[in-house]
């Protein structure tokens, strides 16, 4: 079992950034890939970024290229989202979420998910 607690999250104008933490915690948890997933009130949940255990390859969601970065520190089994340049769109519960493999966060399929951090971003 892998657990994650997600922090981080608040209020924002728009343009403004903030910086998501994920402390992951249990069995081996710096050899899993870990991602970010939002979710918007009346929307589905949907995928942000991921990256492998070792940090070397990451993926994003068309929304947030160039405008965020997701990173880990495995000596701290925590994994970061930077959001830069953010627009009110972007309001959401972010979700940090873990897996075996980046594959299956891609596809939406982690086997592991916190609890969530709101994140507004005010116009």
């Amino acid at each position: 079992q892998v657990q994650l607690v997600e922090s981080g999250g608040g209020l924002v104008q728009a343009g403004g950034s903030l910086r998501l933490s994920c402390a992951a915690s249990g069995r081996t948890s710096s050899s899993y890939a870990m991602g970010w997933f939002c979710q918007a009130p009346g929307k589905e949940r949907e995928f942000v970024a991921a990256l492998t255990w070792s940090g070397g390859m990451t993926y994003y969601a068309d929304s947030v290229k160039g405008r965020f970065i997701i990173s880990r520190d495995n000596a701290k089994n925590t994994a970061y989202l930077q959001m830069n340049s953010l627009k009110p769109e972007d309001t959401a519960v972010y979700y940090c979420a873990a897996d075996r493999t980046s594959r299956t966060i891609v596809a939406g399929t982690p086997a592991y998910w916190g609890q969530g951090t709101q994140v507004t971003v005010s116009s």
